[in-house]
C-alpha cells in the first residue's frame, strides 16, 4: 500500500470508527460488534505505525492512556464557570423570576430547564473541531488541565462532528462544558470487583467521578468507565449561541451526550410540573442526581442580567429533598425478623431525608457496627435513597465527646427472652430460635401475605397486628379461619372493610406453587428460587420429599439454599402449618407444563406500570406460556414490555442490544 492509499484507507478508518464511538456512546445504538471496532482500530494503528505521519491527534488510537503525569498544570478559564444559588420550592422559584421581572419588565417567562448532574464539572476546549485540552472547573477562575485523561472517556469526541448545519463551530475556538459522571450500573460494577479484591469501596459514584479524572495515571483513569454529558457551549462571538434550546441541539449534532430530557418551558408552573415528574423518576436515571438546572432561555438576556458574587442572576438550581444527612444516634436497639435474625437498629433523632422524617436505620448486623465503628451518642450520616431503608453510612469521629458508649449485642431475645443463636460459627447474624418469637410472627404473616407471594390487599403490618393482638389469629393458616363478623369489633375494621379483607383472603386459596413456596418464608428462598423449584418438581410434596442432592442439582440451586430446604421441611412445626393449611383447603394449584408453550425460550423485561395486570402478573402468565422472566435488560432479552412512566436506562439498553420493544398492548396478542 503507498503513501496516497494509505492516506485514504486512514480518513475512511477514522470517519467509521468516530461514526460507531458516536452511536454506541451517545446515541446508544451499535453499527458494529466491539469485536468489529477493535479491529478496525487494531488496524489504524498499524498503518499509523507504518505511515506516522498520517497520525494526528484527534485520532481514535490516541485515546490510550500515556506515562504517569508528574501533576496537573493550573489553566485559566476563558470566562468563569459559576456556582448557582439553590431554591427548594415553588415558592422560590417564583420569587427569583419576580425579581428578574421587576428589575427587567421586558424579560418573558422563557426558560430552559435541565436535570442536575452529579459529577465533576469539565470544559472541553476544540481548535477548528480538533480537542486541544479540558480542565476541571477548579475555583471557577482557574482549573486543572486533566486532558490526558479525559482523552480515554469514549463519550468525549476528539474531533467535532462535521456535515452538521453547525459546521461553523468547526471553526476557530469552541469550548463545551459539561459533567463528568460515573453511571451507578458502572459504580456497583466496580465496587463489586474491589470487594472481590478486598479493597476498600467507593462512597458514592460523584466521588468517585471526581477522584477517577483527578487521578496521574491515565491508564487508570482508563480502567474506570466515565461519561461525559454537555450542558453549555461557548463561542468567541456569543450571538452564535443565542438560545440554551439552541447550544443543546447544537451540541448533540456535533457528537456529545446531551440530556435528552432538557427542555424550553413558558412558566412557573410548567417549571414544578416537570420537577415533580423527575422526583419520582429521578431513581431510573442512569446518573445521580439531587435536583434541577433552570436558566432563562434567552442567552442574550442571561449575560446582561450578570452575576452576583459566584452566581448568575439568571440561574437557579432547584434542589430536591436531601437524600443524605446528619443526625445523632439516640440508641441501638435489636430488631428480630421473619426468619430470626437479630437485626441491630439505630434509634436517631428525627431528621428529613429524601422528604420523610427518619428516626430509625439499619445498622445489618453486629459485625457491621463493629466494622464502622458506630457507637450510641455518635453524630452520623445517614442515607436514604427512593424507598430503600434508611442505612448509617459512617459515624462522624471528629465530633465525638467521650460520652459516647460501644454496642454490645444482647445474649437473649428482646421479644421472647430466649438466648439468640448462631446457626454457624461464620454466620454472620445472630437469630431467635423461638418460632412463637412474636416479632417473627407477624413479619412472617405479613410476608406471607406480601405481594410477590400469596398478594393478599389490605393484609399489612397494621392489620397484622391488630388480628394478632386481639388474638384472631396465631400463625399464617389462621387468616383462612377469620370471619367478618370477627373483625367489625376491632378499632382498625368497619363493615365494609372487614368484608373487603376476608373476600381478599378467600380469592387466594390456590396460589401457584412458586407464591406459596417463597411465601412460607423458607430461609435462602426469593422469588426466582422459588419458581426454579417449581418448575422442575411441578408440586409442593415432591418438594417436601426431595433430598439434599437432587435439590442442589436444580440451576439456580446450590447447597446453601437446598439444605435450607430440606431443614425447613423436616420441622414438626412447619410440616404443621401445612397440614393446617391444606385442611383449610390453602394448596398450590397444578403446575402448568410451559416446556413446550409458545413461549418457550423467549426472556422478557417489563418497566413501568402496566394498566391490566400487575408486573407480577404478567411475569406469572409469561412463565406459564413457557418465558422467562428478568429484572434487567441483558443480550439474551428478546422483549422489553413498556407500560407507564418507564425506565429510561432499561429503554436505553434494549435500543443499544436491539431488544425488540413492545406496549402492553403487544404482550397481551403474545400472551394471546
Amino acid at each position: 500500500m503507498n503513501h496516497a492509499q494509505a492516506k485514504e484507507r486512514v480518513n475512511k478508518l477514522k470517519e467509521l470508527i468516530n461514526e460507531y464511538r458516536y452511536k454506541y456512546h451517545v446515541l446508544n445504538e451499535s453499527i458494529m460488534s466491539d469485536e468489529a471496532a477493535d479491529s478496525l482500530k487494531h488496524e489504524l494503528s498499524m498503518l499509523e505505525e507504518e505511515f506516522p505521519d498520517l497520525l494526528t491527534k484527534d485520532s481514535p488510537t490516541q485515546r490510550v492512556a500515556g506515562e504517569p503525569l508528574p501533576g496537573f498544570k493550573q489553566v485559566e478559564h476563558s470566562q468563569r464557570m459559576l456556582s448557582l444559588n439553590d431554591v427548594f420550592n415553588k415558592q422560590e422559584v417564583e420569587a427569583w423570576f419576580d425579581r428578574i421581572s421587576k428589575n427587567q419588565p421586558e424579560v418573558k417567562p422563557d426558560f430552559f430547564v435541565d436535570i442536575k448532574m452529579d459529577g465533576l464539572a469539565c470544559a472541553l476546549i476544540y481548535n477548528d473541531g480538533v480537542l486541544e485540552f479540558g480542565v476541571t472547573r477548579g475555583d471557577g477562575f482557574v482549573g486543572e488541565d486533566v486532558t490526558m485523561n479525559i482523552r480515554t472517556i469514549e463519550s468525549i469526541p476528539l474531533s467535532l462532528r462535521s456535515k452538521t448545519k453547525f459546521s461553523n463551530f468547526l471553526s476557530g475556538r469552541t469550548e463545551v462544558r459539561g459533567e463528568i459522571v460515573m453511571y451507578k450500573a458502572d459504580f456497583n460494577r466496580l465496587n463489586k470487583k474491589r470487594q472481590s479484591q478486598n479493597l476498600p469501596l467507593f462512597a458514592n459514584p460523584r466521588n468517585t467521578a471526581a477522584g477517577t479524572v483527578r487521578q496521574l495515571d491515565p491508564s487508570l483513569v482508563a480502567e474506570r468507565t466515565l461519561h461525559f454529558r454537555a450542558y453549555d457551549l461557548l463561542r468567541d462571538d456569543p450571538s452564535e449561541v443565542p438560545t440554551n434550546e439552541f447550544a443543546y441541539e447544537a451540541l448533540k449534532s456535533l457528537g456529545f451526550i446531551a440530556n435528552k430530557s432538557a427542555k424550553s418551558l413558558s412558566s412557573v408552573k410548567e417549571i414544578i410540573d416537570f420537577a415533580d415528574e423527575w422526583e419520582q423518576k429521578r431513581q431510573t436515571l442512569e446518573f445521580n442526581t439531587d435536583g434541577l438546572v433552570i436558566k432563562l432561555n434567552d442567552r442574550a438576556i442571561f449575560d446582561r442580567l450578570g452575576v452576583v458574587g459566584k452566581a448568575p442572576k439568571a440561574a437557579i438550581a432547584y434542589k430536591y429533598a436531601a437524600e443524605q444527612a446528619t443526625t445523632k444516634v439516640k440508641d441501638i436497639l435489636v430488631s428480630i425478623g421473619r426468619t430470626g435474625v437479630a437485626t441491630p437498629v439505630a434509634v436517631l433523632e428525627p431528621v428529613l431525608i429524601a422528604g420523610s422524617t427518619v428516626q430509625m436505620a439499619t445498622l445489618h448486623n453486629e459485625g457491621e457496627v463493629h466494622r464502622k465503628d458506630i457507637r450510641i451518642g455518635d453524630s452520623v450520616i445517614v442515607h436514604k435513597a427512593g424507598d430503600i431503608i434508611p442505612e448509617v453510612v459512617e459515624p462522624l469521629i471528629k465530633l465525638r465527646t467521650g460520652k459516647e458508649r460501644k454496642f454490645i449485642m444482647p445474649i437473649i431475645c428482646p421479644d421472647c427472652s430466649v438466648k439468640l443463636v448462631k446457626l454457624k460459627a461464620d454466620d454472620a447474624a445472630w437469630r431467635c430460635p423461638n418460632k412463637s418469637c412474636p416479632s417473627r410472627t407477624w413479619k412472617q404473616i405479613q410476608h406471607f401475605a406480601s405481594k410477590e407471594a400469596m398478594d393478599i390487599e389490605g393484609l399489612g403490618e397494621k392489620n397484622v397486628i391488630a388480628l394478632l393482638d386481639a388474638n384472631l389469629i396465631k400463625d399464617t393458616a389462621d387468616i383462612y379461619s377469620l370471619e367478618a363478623k370477627q373483625l367489625i369489633n376491632l378499632e382498625r375494621f368497619a363493615e365494609i372493610s372487614a368484608n373487603k379483607l376476608i373476600k381478599a383472603i378467600q380469592q387466594k386459596k390456590e396460589p401457584s406453587l412458586a407464591r406459596l413456596l417463597y411465601g412460607l418464608g423458607i430461609r435462602h428462598i426469593g422469588v426466582q428460587t422459588a419458581i426454579d423449584l417449581a418448575q422442575h418438581f411441578k408440586s409442593l410434596e415432591t418438594i417436601m420429599q426431595a433430598t439434599i442432592d437432587e435439590l442442589a442439582a436444580v440451576d439456580g440451586v446450590g447447597d446453601i439454599v437446598a439444605e435450607s430446604v430440606v431443614e425447613y421441611f423436616a420441622e414438626p412445626a412447619n410440616l404443621d402449618l401445612l397440614s393446617k393449611l391444606k385442611r383449610l383447603k390453602v394448596w398450590p394449584k397444578q403446575v402448568v407444563d410451559s416446556s413446550n408453550g409458545k413461549l418457550k425460550g423467549k426472556n422478557f423485561v417489563i418497566t413501568g406500570t402496566l394498566t391490566n395486570m400487575s408486573r407480577e402478573e404478567a411475569a406469572e402468565k409469561i412463565r406459564n406460556l413457557g418465558g422467562k422472566f428478568q429484572n434487567a435488560v441483558a443480550k439474551e432479552t428478546d422483549y422489553l414490555v413498556t407500560g407507564d412512566n418507564p425506565g429510561g436506562s432499561k429503554i436505553l439498553s434494549a435500543r443499544r442490544l436491539n431488544t425488540t420493544i413492545l406496549t402492553e398492548a403487544e404482550l397481551l396478542k403474545l400472551l394471546d
